[in-house]
């Protein structure tokens, strides 16, 4: 299952159809788009069109592009299943903010969305099998309308089958908000967090003294060897990486300077300028980014706010916690943003602790200069995620084994303590993959049940997914053979594409400093 693979090959079919030097009109099925074309077809400008829709196209939008039609100038139409972002092999998006209102669908999100993984699962060709948290009404909203569609178009989900059904499951961001709340330090994860991702690009124009050809930059495992071989390794590493690229271009580049005295010289120049170019503009490329990132950690106090951040979501040691979060506080370099979500992270996790001294911290805020739309925010995420609203428990270890996996996770050493974090999914996907996921928290739509473990899993998370849930993917597609997993969401988030989720959905806290959780919403379960 890889869903840049699924994308490629649609696109290259398209070319390949419609043969050289034809114009390929690739669209989705917005009514709008529709129109468009019927009006074009009406005054054609060229003399035939291949149309490809990026998903199911209704019988009626057919017909009316066939009457527009009159002077037969559409040689094709076809569906190719493309109606998503493929971000990585196992990673897409549908590039979604504000799916929510409160604790249901925005209907025309949900439309979308339901589009958007339906067109994902026809990519892929997989009818699968669906379950969904039980603690989540969006969930089974959205599990629902996929199946709706799976049986409306059962034609096109008559894959061959296998032996053991495909599985899809159905999440919610709100069972886990201390993910994207966190500070990341393996490479994708931290460009993300620190510079924002927006369709494979990073916008470097705000970085101090940047040349003009570098203001905004691609990063793609598919076109970037250095990017697809570091993507998932830790800060200190790609350091060390990075010196190795600048050594080995150092040591290409002499070559390609000599002087060129002969017609021999010449042309083993002009073979190798395409690969030295590409090798120069790689090296400055990621120097440029990963410089960036040195000065940020160094600007903002990362290295020590992450530190905080992480004993805040691993451990329990409420009075440590405190002093922690309140020496940060205080500090000038710690950052509105970086000192608001330190209180977050402790209002999630200590929300009903007889100590709680969330009071207090909203207090430390405010007198530091802290902006109200920012204090209003803590209130806010935990209304959005906080313990009335999860179905699982984020913090406390459900048994002996999870409880002597957390102590050795504490004995590790120095070098762990900023990837201490492990996010819900993975002990989710755990649980599914060895067949322990309770059917009573994770219901299936529908009778049948799956009585072999899941070999190919698609998850997808409303809300939103984040890069550290894609690395806890990739580990477990990597450590766990026969097994295939997707993840999906409605967008890629970093803390602030979080923060505009939650307010987004309506959640937009109290500008009082009280630490009073918000009532649970009727519609709860």
């Amino acid at each position: 299952m890889n869903a840049v693979l699924a994308v490629k090959q649609y696109v290259a079919k398209m070319i390949e159809d419609s043969g050289p030097g034809m114009k390929v009109l690739l669209m989705d099925r917005e009514t709008e788009n529709v129109e468009y074309l019927i009006q074009e077809l009406r005054r054609p400008k060229y003399s035939i069109y291949f149309i490809y829709f990026s998903n199911v196209i209704s019988k009626s939008d057919i017909k009316s592009l066939a009457e527009a039609d009159e002077q037969e100038v559409v040689a094709e139409v076809q569906e190719f299943y493309g109606d998503y972002i493929a971000v990585n092999p196992h990673v897409f998006s549908l590039n979604l903010l504000g799916c929510c209102q409160g604790r249901n669908w925005d209907p025309a999100q949900l439309a979308r969305t339901t589009q958007g993984l339906t067109a994902l699962l026809l990519s892929l060709k997989k009818c699968p099998m669906i379950r969904y948290q039980l603690s989540s009404e969006p969930a089974k909203r959205l599990a629902e309308c996929v199946k709706q569609v799976i049986t409306k178009e059962y034609e096109l989900f008559d894959f061959r089958r296998t032996e053991v059904p495909p599985l899809l499951l159905i999440l919610d961001r709100s069972d886990d908000a201390i993910t994207p709340l966190l500070n990341q330090w393996t490479y994708q994860a931290m460009v993300h967090e620190l510079l924002g991702i927006n369709n494979n690009r990073i916008d470097l124009s705000r970085v101090p003294g940047i040349s003009k050809d570098l203001r905004e930059v691609v990063l793609s495992a598919e076109n970037d060897e250095f990017y697809a071989n570091n993507m998932y390794l830790n800060f200190a590493e790609i350091g060390s990486n990075i010196k190795n690229l600048m050594e080995d271009f150092q040591k290409r580049k002499p070559k390609e300077q000599q002087k060129l005295e002969s017609i021999a010289d010449m042309k083993a120049f002009v073979e190798n300028y395409p690969q030295f170019k590409k090798m120069s503009g790689t090296v400055s490329k990621h120097v440029t980014v990963v410089g960036e990132l040195s000065r940020l950690v160094a600007e903002r106090n990362l290295l020590e706010v992450s530190e905080v951040e992480q004993e805040l979501a691993c451990q329990n040691d409420h009075s440590s916690a405190l002093q922690n979060v309140r020496r940060l506080l205080q500090n000038p370099k710690v950052t509105e943003l970086d000192a608001a979500r330190l209180v977050m992270l402790y209002a999630l996790h200590y929300e009903r602790h007889s100590s709680n001294s969330l009071p207090g911290l909203l207090a430390d805020l405010r007198n530091r200069g802290v902006s109200d739309k920012y204090r209003k925010l803590v209130s806010a995420v935990v209304e959005y995620g906080g313990k009335r609203v999860r179905g699982s428990d984020l913090f406390s270890p459900k048994d002996a084994v999870a409880i002597t996996k957390q102590f050795l996770k504490g004995l590790k050493g120095v070098e762990n303590v900023y990837t201490q974090h492990q996010p819900l999914l993975q002990e989710t996907l755990d649980q599914l993959i060895k067949g322990k996921l309770k059917d009573s928290q994770f219901p299936y739509l529908g009778p049948n049940t799956l009585r072999d473990r899941p070999q190919d899993i698609i998850v997808f998370i409303i809300g939103g997914a984040t890069y550290e849930e894609a690395l806890a993917v990739y580990n477990l597609n990597r450590t766990n053979p026969g097994v295939r997993i997707v993840l999906g969401g409605t967008t890629i988030h970093n803390t602030k594409s979080f923060l505009e989720e939650v307010t987004a959905a309506g959640f937009r806290g109290r500008s009082t400093e009280s630490s009073q959780a918000p009532p649970r919403p009727s519609s709860r379960r």
